[in-house]
């Protein structure tokens, strides 16, 4: 491991500049609190909460894996929300079992849906349906399968 590793045990300003340079660091280790409030500023360097997957690993246990935005209850069953964090997610968990190729395969799907604009928007505003951009998703995944 060459990379800088920052312990952060309280919120202060001077760790609050290290995190403007987020290239500076290659593991993070901090309590839940602090660690949700990286990640929904790391978010924002991304692309904003709903493009954001993260994952809380504990080496040797139990892993969880989630879209940083959480599971919006507010949107539970009207089929409006944007997915594409809930299946980033999958793929940090993929490769987090050793399925690097799976892994691969979801973000190059998430990447190639956004840049060529089959999802403008990550809203649930944005006129696709839940269904829909998992359909596009899975859809894209099997044209992009055949070119790994």
């Amino acid at each position: 491991f060459t990379g800088r590793r920052l312990y952060l045990t309280n919120f202060t300003g001077e760790k609050r500049l290290d995190l403007e340079k987020p290239e500076w660091f290659d593991v993070i280790v901090t309590t839940s609190m602090f660690g949700h409030i990286i990640a929904d500023l790391g978010a924002m360097l991304q692309g904003g909460l709903g493009i954001a997957a993260g994952g809380h690993i504990h080496p040797g246990q139990v892993s969880m894996f989630e879209p940083v935005h959480g599971s919006i209850p507010k949107y539970a069953g009207k089929n409006i929300a944007c997915p594409v964090a809930a299946i980033g997610a999958v793929g940090m968990l993929l490769d987090h079992i050793g399925e690097r190729r799976a892994a691969r395969l979801v973000d190059m799907a998430i990447e190639s849906l956004l840049v060529e604009r089959k999802v403008t928007s990550l809203s649930t505003d944005s006129g696709l349906s839940t269904d829909r951009v998992g359909s596009m998703m899975l859809e894209e995944m099997k044209r992009l399968e055949k070119t790994l």
